[in-house]
């Protein structure tokens, strides 16, 4: 109970990791700060360190970008390394896209292309397993950016599927958290990833720029929704509190 003059405690930071110089946190980051939450952002390509224990913090969320979890580069490998910190303390961790195929990795999955070099770029369908569905309300078209799919790791639990990339999300543990199409857009970010398309993209299973929009309008209400519903869960499910 708070009495006049007294001030709610000061919320834990959210740690976020982005992988490009103009990356943003986006609605995530937003709907974070909404919280209460203030973000501590890390670029470790660019020479940010992760810290060495989440104690501090409310919990961790890795971002995407265009490079492969399958990459060389020595930030790949320390990010997906990393992982262990926030699995080892039940520290709150969530992936998405790049982040959740790190997370994939790090449990020991394969992180490849379609067989028959598919993509998903666009709107598709999605579908929630029956574990997800007592979880939560899942959206039942979201948005990709992405051009290569996980394995589910060995003991982690199946979440959501879809028909070109059949694992779309997955928990691991009580406070880990995978998944690969975007609840973090903002319409400024679907205006600078769709510069990047071709018209028509000539990646098997694209859809051209437009697509992007369309489907925006049709479906981002409940993308937001699921967004909501799924942070309340995510933070107050934190093992540690």
């Amino acid at each position: 109970m708070l009495f006049a003059g007294m001030k709610e405690p000061e919320k834990a930071p959210v740690l976020v990791v982005l992988h490009q110089a103009h990356s943003t946190a986006g609605r995530v980051g937003l709907r974070l700060i909404a919280r209460g939450h203030r973000l501590d952002i890390r670029r470790p390509r660019f020479g940010d360190a992760l810290p060495e224990t989440l104690a501090g913090h409310a919990g961790a969320v890795v971002f995407g970008g265009p490079m492969s979890a399958n990459d060389d580069d020595d930030y790949i490998h320390s990010e997906t390394d990393w992982m262990r910190v926030p699995l080892a303390e039940n520290a709150p961790l969530l992936g998405l896209c790049l982040g959740a195929q790190m997370l994939a990795r790090h449990l020991g999955s394969e992180v490849s292309r379609h067989p028959q070099d598919e993509v998903e770029v666009g709107y598709y369908p999605l579908r929630a397993t029956a574990v997800g569905r007592r979880m939560m309300a899942w959206p039942d078209y979201v948005h990709h950016f992405h051009r290569e799919g996980f394995d589910l790791p060995r003991g982690a639990t199946l979440l959501a599927e879809g028909d070109v990339f059949q694992n779309q999300a997955f928990s691991y543990g009580q406070a880990a958290f995978a998944i690969q199409f975007h609840i973090e857009l903002t319409m400024a970010m679907v205006g600078r990833w769709t510069r990047s398309i071709g018209n028509p993209d000539p990646r098997p299973g694209a859809q051209p720029a437009d697509a992007h929009f369309t489907g925006r309008a049709l479906h981002d209400w409940k993308t937001m929704r699921f967004l909501e519903t799924f942070l309340d869960y995510w933070l107050a499910n934190d093992p540690r509190l």
